[in-house]
């Protein structure tokens, strides 16, 4: 099935297909996929002065993860905050949180995750037809949330373009055996015909996926975690006389070969229309999302209503079951419409003009048991203006607006955020100059924001500005050499500057400073891309310094039992680097065999002896290999994270793993008949694998074993 996707600007990357990834044949205007989130003027993926790249829905077609973090986790510079299958969000060079903006289409996605890890995003992977990111600051276009990295996904909700035929559509359906997981998902795109000049284009799509809680090899604690949790129940019994029977009895009850409190129930779904025009579009879409699920930590010592696995199940469990922690669940819906639309004519000094509207309504709730605990409601709006000036000789450029409102509230006795409400405005610009083999970027971004949190009586308004520039040079065809200086500032979040309470699922009281001023980086980037035929490079490096950086840093406090964390400023410097080789290796039968391998590292630090950043990466590598042929693909992938002893004050280290995947992909009729299916194995060796990124690392670690089946068609 043939899709041409329009690469032309940034609102219209969306796919025309229907919200699954599935294997399509494409059609782009270049050899490499074309770059729009790190500018509304497009470039290569491979010829880009920042380092930006794509997930294609071929790609994305091998994928199937329940959260957007996991779906990522495996690019270079990507790694998740993993709060358990329900909650895991991207993190990008060891940034997290406010500072990494994840985006739909272009357009924030309007919920709470920045603010905690147990925070789902609120963007599906099972629709995503295309992801883009920017590794390193991308504030100048996307604002302050995005001071370290941007994920956007196109979901392809709002059509784009008239589909072949009349009609396209898709539909996909997996097992995974880890946590007897069931997911599917379709749509479909129609030509519902002629309206006046323009084509009306109808889009629908939705998805639903139940799981279990997931098995791991061994213990949910990690070996270090239990020792120090002997050593405290041994001081316990010194000073309180406990019965060692009763500690014997404990020890019996930690959680082994699965991670308890870990099941997930998501739906959602979506409509759309559009009117295609010759030059452009113009579209609206509603979608909805509800989403119940645990979060690791709360709930160790009994089997999970619902979970099959015979070795879980302990009557003394059951017999404890009253005197037991109640589990955290957390419930979430967003109901969300979009309006987006496009138009590429000339006219007085522009080319193009792209315009994004989205508005939603959040709420996220804590449960404990059946009671309510906090509630977390988000109603926000955001908008975006790109135009796109004509070229002049060798100069172009482009400008555009962006607004944001955010209405934010937390109720309960856990509430640890005041009530706010957040504007934000920006104007920013591009200029570039190209020369023969040189290749010239300046952009600048003004931002005023302002965050009142009246319940306290507090208001902070921040103006900030933010500049970039780059040279690239392309002294053959096949090699491209880019180095980009920048100074940006971020304005503090709400989180950062009033929280002030216990949160429940991270067990932390969180502190925030009202008087933290603007975080500034300065830093350069170096990309270098060359192909050689049958084999390419990919290099990308950084170094950035940061005046005041703001971090959540324990501060040796206690309140109710607590730990105090509390939004600290500090100088830091984060440097590192990601590098890809991919290589056509030989031929087979009719098989064409390639290979790649990928190595990331961050270093992050505090200066002035402030000691290391928190759950920063460790240093990792994955090496692959694809065996493709128009029947059968097969698959096989090695990911081998280093140990992890460069560690905050506060952390334990982290041991290094290797996971061992596996997949083959089979279309039983013929390449083009649009049915196919996919069996795939993570985790064959049921290694014990724990993310240094994760604040749940020590309780409860990557899944084990995993067998996947999925079944896909195309019409």
């Amino acid at each position: 099935m043939n899709r041409k996707i329009w690469l032309s600007g940034a609102a219209a990357l969306a796919v025309t297909a229907p919200g699954v990834s599935l294997a399509q044949e494409t059609e782009v205007k270049s050899d490499d996929e074309l770059i729009v989130t790190g500018s509304p003027i497009t470039h290569p993926e491979h010829k880009s002065i920042i380092a930006a790249s794509v997930l294609t829905e071929d790609e994305l077609a091998t994928m199937s993860e329940s959260s957007l973090g996991e779906l990522l986790r495996r690019e270079p510079g990507i790694s998740s905050t993993f709060f358990g299958p329900g909650a895991s969000r991207p993190v990008i060079r060891g940034q997290r949180g406010d500072r990494i903006s994840v985006l739909d289409a272009g357009i924030g996605a309007i919920d709470a995750s920045s603010v905690s890890d147990d925070h789902a995003v609120a963007v599906e992977p099972a629709t995503a037809q295309r992801v883009e990111i920017v590794r390193g600051p991308a504030t100048l276009f996307y604002g302050s949330s995005a001071a370290g990295g941007v994920v956007n996904v196109f979901d392809g909700r709002i059509p784009d373009s008239v589909p072949e035929g009349g009609i396209d559509g898709a539909v996909r359906s997996t097992y995974g055996s880890v946590n007897d997981s069931i997911e599917a998902a379709g749509g479909f795109d129609i030509d519902a015909g002629k309206v006046g000049g323009a084509n009306l284009v109808i889009h629908g799509d939705g998805f639903y996926r139940d799981t279990a809680d997931y098995d791991i090899p061994g213990f949910a604690e990690s070996e270090l975690f239990r020792a120090m949790e002997e050593e405290e129940h041994e001081h316990e019994e010194d000073d309180e006389d406990h019965d060692e029977d009763e500690h014997e009895h404990e020890e019996e009850e930690e959680a082994f070969g699965f991670v308890p409190n870990t099941s997930l129930q998501t739906k959602g779904g979506a409509v759309g229309a559009s009117l295609v025009f010759d030059n452009g579009f113009l579209g609206v879409s509603g979608s909805t999302l509800r989403s119940l699920y645990g979060v690791p930590g709360h709930h160790h010592h009994h089997e999970e209503e619902g979970h099959e696995d015979d070795d879980h199940e302990d009557e003394d469990h059951e017999e404890d079951h009253d005197h037991e922690e109640e589990s955290v669940l957390i419930k979430l819906k967003q109901q969300r419409f979009d309006l987006m639309g496009e138009v590429n004519q000339d006219f007085f000094i522009f080319k193009t003009v792209k315009m994004r509207f989205g508005y939603a309504d959040y709420q996220h709730q804590e449960l404990e048991g059946d009671e309510i605990g906090t509630t977390f409601n988000n109603e926000g709006y955001e908008g975006r203006l790109e135009l796109v000036e004509q070229d002049m000789g060798d100069f172009r450029g482009a400008f555009g607006f962006q607004f944001k409102h955010r209405d934010f509230e937390a109720i309960g006795e856990e509430a640890f955020t005041p009530p706010n409400v957040t504007n934000q405005f920006g104007v920013f610009t591009v200029r570039e100059y190209e020369n023969g083999i040189w290749h010239f970027q300046a952009a600048g971004r003004y931002e005023h924001s302002s965050t009142k949190a009246e319940s306290i009586g507090l208001e902070r308004t921040f103006d900030n500005f933010s500049v970039s520039a780059g040279i690239g040079v392309e002294p053959t065809e096949n090699l491209f050499i880019g180095i980009n200086a920048l100074r940006t500032e971020r304005a503090p979040a709400a989180e950062e500057l009033f929280s002030d309470g216990a949160h429940l699922a991270t067990s932390q009281y969180e502190l925030g400073d009202p008087t933290l001023n603007e975080e500034v980086a300065r830093g350069v980037e170096a990309t270098f891309h060359i192909d050689l035929g049958r084999f390419s490079v990919h290099v990308d490096g950084f170094y950035t310094d940061y005046k005041d950086y703001i971090a959540l840093i324990p501060n040796g406090d206690e309140v109710d039992e607590l730990p105090v964390f509390e939004f600290v400023a500090h100088d830091a410097v984060f440097k590192g680097f990601e590098a890809e080789l991919n290589a056509d290796l030989f031929s087979v039968g009719q098989f064409d065999v390639t290979g790649r391998a990928q190595v990331d590292y961050v270093r992050a630090n505090f200066k002035d002896g402030g000691g290391d950043a928190p759950r920063i990466p460790p240093l990792r590598s994955i090496l692959r290999l694809d065996a493709r042929s128009p029947i059968v693909d097969f698959m096989g992938e090695v990911e081998i994270a280093a140990d992890q002893d460069r560690t905050a004050a506060y952390e334990l280290p982290t041991e290094g793993y290797t996971l061992v995947n596996f997949g083959a992909t089979l279309r039983p009729f013929e390449a083009n008949s649009g049915l196919s299916v996919q069996l795939r194995a993570d985790n064959v060796t049921n290694e014990e694998a724990r993310l240094h990124t994760s604040a749940l690392k020590d309780i409860a670690p990557l899944p084990g074993r995993n067998f996947k089946v999925t079944l896909r068609g195309e019409f």
